[in-house]
This record gives structure tokens, C-alpha cells and sequence, in this order.
């Protein structure tokens, strides 16, 4: 079993394997370019709407409810931390999202976001998606590390289903990034680097978070609550809108339905 296989690493070690796992996903996914040039409008609708749904869920499955948990033994009401660390971590990606230059598929780079740069449009179009990956790797390196501290309510399997699920998710969102790449005339080489590399950022992000809780075991309940409040921004601010671009957003909504079934299996299952 995977989980024993793990259980002889450090934790710190544990959140890199996992994210890389995720990552690779990532590259699976992008991986399609090679075989396809276009991709239905509605594919990609469910595709974004099946990463929502996972990311709903597992932030409150895999880090809310373990967080509020957590708080619940200590001296300090056990919505404060949920509280707090939720609203800092939506405040994070709200301050990066106005800082870091970026650029959303089919949207002429007049209308790029953050500080004006002079990146090429592919940088920003990478760089939108690289945004996304943030707070996925940090919130399953968040929860290798609380699982380091003993607490009942942080368990390997959980962490674990959290990585499954995250990699999931991950796998059509390679592809939303690297096929839509090649219809805007990229090669396939490069459409497939450049959606791979919009999950490099998830391994650094997950040994961060990890070395971050393991380091000052307080901020565990707040750790946890931020990478959920990020997750959400994310599904808000970027995933759902992107969904429902055209009339057809049935698919998309019945993947978002599907991603959050999935991710509650796994969680509830595993963890």
C-alpha cells in the first residue's frame, strides 16, 4: 500500500512525493495536446467545473473540518482559526491576483491582469494557470505536515486522498491549458511545456506548507483554514465564471457536481 510506503518518510518528504504526483498529472493531462488540437467548448466547460467541484470539497473535507477539529482543543473558539486563517487565505490570492501579471485563455492581452508587463502573451497565459496550482500544493502540504503533529483528527489517508483527489483535478486541467494553447498556434512541444509547467509551482508550494506547520505547530487550525480560503477564491473568482462563458453550463455544473462527489468519497473513504 502506498500509505505504508510513505509512513517511512518525513513529512516534509511525504508533501514533496505527493505534490510531484500532482504535477505529474498535470503533465498527463497537457500530455493531450499531442493527440488533439482542439477541444469542445463544452468539454472544457465540464473540465473547469470538475476542478471546482474537487476544490469546494476538499477545502472543507480535507481542511476545514480538520482545522476546526484541531481548534476544538485548544483555549480558543474553534471559529476563530476557521475564521481567520479562511479570510487570510482569499486575502492572499486577492493580493497576488492584483500583483502578479497574468492573462485568462481567449482574452486579448489588452485585458491582462496584475502589474503591466511586457511579458510575452504565453508567459501570461501560464502564469494565470500557475495562480490556480498555489494554493492546491500548499493546501496537501499543509496536510502532510499536520499530520506530523499527532492529532487525531489529521490522519496519512487523509493527506493521501487529499493528493488523490487534487491529481485528479489536475489531469483535465493540463489539458484546458496546454490544448487551447495549440489552437492559439503554439507548437505541441511547446503547448505541453508550458501546461506541465503551470504545475511546477504545486511541489514548492507543498514542501513550503509542509515545513510551515511542522515548524510552529499553533498556526496548524489557521494553516489549514488559509489554504481553504485560497482554494475557494480560486473556484470563485476564476474556475466557475470561466464555466459558464456560453449558454451550454449544464456540464459544466454536472461536473462540478461530479469533482465534489469524488472528492468526498476519497476523503471520507481514506480519511
Amino acid at each position: 500500500m502506498i500509505i505504508d510506503w510513505l509512513k517511512g518518510f518525513d513529512p516534509v518528504v511525504q508533501a514533496l512525493f505527493a505534490t510531484l504526483f500532482t504535477w505529474g498529472l498535470t503533465a498527463l493531462g497537457a500530455s493531450l495536446v499531442f493527440f488533439f488540437k482542439e477541444i469542445n467548448r463544452e468539454v472544457l466547460n465540464g473540465m473547469l467545473g470538475f476542478a471546482a467541484g474537487v476544490m469546494i470539497a476538499a477545502s472543507f473535507w480535507s481542511l476545514l473540518a480538520p482545522a476546526i477539529e484541531m481548534a476544538e482543543q485548544t483555549n480558543t473558539p474553534a471559529w476563530i482559526p476557521a475564521a481567520v486563517g479562511f479570510l487570510a487565505g482569499g486575502a492572499f490570492l486577492f493580493a497576488v491576483d492584483k500583483i502578479l501579471p497574468h492573462l485568462h485563455l481567449n482574452q486579448p492581452i489588452e485585458q491582462a491582469e496584475g502589474i503591466k508587463t511586457s511579458w510575452q502573451r504565453s508567459i501570461l497565459l501560464v502564469s494565470a494557470i500557475t495562480l490556480h496550482n498555489i494554493p492546491e500544493g500548499l493546501a496537501v502540504g499543509v496536510a502532510f505536515g499536520a499530520v506530523a503533529a499527532n492529532l487525531p483528527s489529521a490522519s496519512l489517508a487523509g493527506a493521501v486522498a487529499l493528493a488523490i483527489g487534487i491529481g485528479i483535478q489536475n489531469f483535465p486541467e493540463g489539458a484546458a491549458v496546454s490544448i487551447p494553447l495549440r489552437r492559439e498556434g503554439f507548437s505541441r512541444f511547446k503547448s505541453f511545456m508550458y501546461g506541465q509547467a503551470s504545475g511546477v509551482v504545486e511541489p514548492i508550494a507543498g514542501v513550503v506548507g509542509a515545513f510551515a506547520v511542522i515548524a510552529m505547530k499553533p498556526i496548524l487550525p489557521y494553516a489549514l483554514s488559509f489554504a481553504a480560503g485560497a482554494m475557494i477564491y480560486v473556484v470563485v473568482e476564476e474556475l466557475i465564471p470561466e464555466s459558464q462563458q456560453d449558454s451550454k453550463t449544464d456540464i459544466s455544473t454536472i461536473g462540478a457536481m461530479l469533482g465534489f462527489a469524488i472528492m468526498m468519497i476519497l476523503d471520507v473513504a481514506l480519511g
